[in-house]
């Protein structure tokens, strides 16, 4: 761990707002991250670690606290209990598609659809990042991670974590705040050792282009995507005018079957998969050796936000006059710093765009990035 001349958010985020914090320390081991954890929750400190910023929108104003970069890296392979599968350990600072990358090079699948996507490695499960039908949930088996003004490393297994859609219990939902103010130190994954395999998701095979069940390889897949990706402008490309944004920046809406239902019926929508494995609990003391029978939770399905967007009279390319913050010229999903723009212009744009959803369709679109400073 050591202290630093505190550096704009601006140079440090994709986006490339945010003016430079009252205070920030870089960590490049566990050991160092950890103290630095630990140093500022005994200060008091207001706090955020920052590891690739490609999922932050920063207010303008310098943040009051310090800001914690996350520099650690390394991958471990370690067996799995499962025939044929294999675990890789990565550490919280590790860039997320580097992952991927090793993953696709040793033949282990389970990542590849997610190649392309910016950020660290211990971000991955904050939001349970994913990509065409596929999701960090999937393939996580537990995370190591230091728990606000704790002492002592847990390791957590993913089933605790509260994963979803775009979820955790450590997401800081717009408005709200996470279940669990902790750290992420490493994440383990589950992997199939298999050069190819046959692809099963249905979102995942309509983006290839897939129309019978012979095995792909790995890296054919990965290198579909990240085609795909950067089409989308979705990949980092300093040479790409529509580089500088979060991503996606508004969640793919989840409503209700009879919601989706009075949408116009070319909106792209998809079926929730339902949790085919809940758990009932019951209380020893109330058990009369009964057990009820399961109660049908109501369908869910995602409907696409990009769509909604562009039918509410949103096209890519699209600006308010004199903002420099404009919607991507490839993706109606991505909000894009065209050079300089302040937060407030980029904030100004995101309401316009859930005013006119919401008037269109009834719709409130969410933001995916964490906020900090900043007002939608």
């Amino acid at each position: 761990m050591r202290e630093i001349e505190p550096i704009r958010l601006a140079e440090l985020t994709t986006l490339q707002t945010g003016a430079a914090p009252e205070r920030m320390l870089e960590a490049t081991t566990t050991a160092g991250l950890i103290d630095a954890l630990q140093e500022v929750w005994s200060r008091g400190d207001a706090w955020f670690v920052l590891g690739g910023g490609s999922n932050l929108f920063v207010g303008d104003a310098p943040f009051d606290g310090t800001v914690i970069r996350v520099l650690t890296s390394g991958i471990e392979e370690l067996p799995s209990p499962y025939p044929g599968r294999i675990r890789l350990r990565a550490q919280a600072g590790h860039a997320w598609d580097d992952l991927v990358a090793y993953a696709v090079a040793h033949g282990y699948a389970g990542l590849e659809a997610m190649s392309g996507i910016p950020g660290t490695v211990g971000a991955a499960p904050v939001q349970n990042i994913g990509a065409y039908g596929q999701e960090v949930q999937e393939t996580l088996v537990e995370v190591e991670l230091l728990d606000e003004h704790a002492s002592e490393v847990l390791t957590v297994s993913a089933s605790d974590l509260g994963l979803g859609f775009r979820t955790s219990v450590f997401k800081h939902h717009y408005g709200g705040e996470p279940q669990r103010r902790a750290v992420i130190l490493s994440i383990t994954v589950d992997l199939l050792v298999a050069g190819e395999r046959v692809v099963r998701g249905e979102q995942l095979r309509r983006a290839l282009g897939l129309t019978d069940d012979a095995p792909v390889p790995l890296s054919w897949v990965r290198e579909r995507i990240l085609a795909i990706r950067a089409a989308k402008g979705m990949l980092l490309d300093e040479h790409d005018p529509d580089t500088h944004g979060v991503g996606s920046f508004f969640q793919n809406a989840i409503v209700s079957e009879r919601v989706a239902r009075a949408l116009p019926p070319e909106c792209p929508q998809w079926p929730v998969s339902p949790d085919l494995d809940a758990v009932t609990v019951i209380p020893l003391a109330s058990y009369d050796g009964l057990v009820p029978q399961p109660q049908p939770a109501p369908a869910e399905v995602k409907v696409s936000a990009a769509w909604l967007i562009e039918q509410s009279g949103i096209r890519k390319g699209f600006k308010l006059p004199r903002s420099r913050a404009a919607v991507s010229t490839k993706h109606a999903l991505a909000l894009t710093n065209r050079g300089g723009a302040t937060a407030a212009e980029v904030a100004e744009l995101a309401r316009f765009i859930q005013n006119r959803v919401h008037a269109e369709f009834g719709l409130v679109l969410q933001p995916e990035p964490v906020l900090i400073g900043v007002e939608l």
